[in-house]
C-alpha cells in the first residue's frame, strides 16, 4: 500500500478516470475539444495528468453535466475560466465502482415488478 505521507505529482489516464469517475475515452475526447485540457506526456507516450488538469477535467463535468453547457457553450465559458491555485492536496481515487444497473431504486424496481404482473393477469383475462 502507497505512504499517504508521499503527494502524487501526476497520474495515469486510469486514476484520473477514477478520480473524475469518467471514461477514459471521454477524457481523450474532451482533450481533442477543449484546447486548455492538455495533459503532458511521458517518455511512453503515456498521458501524465496534474492536480490542475484534473480540477479542469471536474471543471468541464460540471459544466457539461450538471449545467448542461454544450460543448461549444462550455468553451465560450472556459475562455474566461482561470484555474486555482494548485494547492498541492492529494486527490483520491474512488475505489469502489458504481453498480451499473437498469433500475438502480428498489422501490421502482418493485414498482416495475407490480405493473408487469398487472398486465400479465390482464392479458390472461382478454384471452
Amino acid at each position: 500500500m502507497k505512504s499517504l505521507s508521499i503527494k502524487k505529482l501526476y497520474y495515469s489516464i486510469s486514476e484520473v478516470s477514477r478520480i473524475t469517475d469518467l471514461e477514459q475515452y471521454v477524457l481523450r475526447y474532451w482533450e481533442s475539444e477543449f484546447e486548455l485540457l492538455k495533459p503532458a506526456k511521458n517518455r511512453a507516450g503515456n498521458r501524465i495528468y496534474t492536480n490542475r488538469d484534473i480540477k479542469l477535467i471536474l471543471h468541464i463535468k460540471y459544466l457539461l453535466r450538471d449545467e448542461r453547457y454544450t460543448i461549444e457553450g462550455a468553451k465560450q465559458v472556459l475562455e474566461d475560466y482561470t484555474p486555482d491555485p494548485d494547492t498541492g492536496e492529494q486527490l483520491e481515487l474512488i475505489d469502489a465502482q458504481k453498480p451499473k444497473s437498469k433500475i438502480k431504486d428498489e422501490q421502482l424496481r418493485t414498482d416495475v415488478m407490480e405493473v408487469k404482473r398487472f398486465l400479465e393477469d390482464l392479458l390472461q383475462e382478454l384471452n
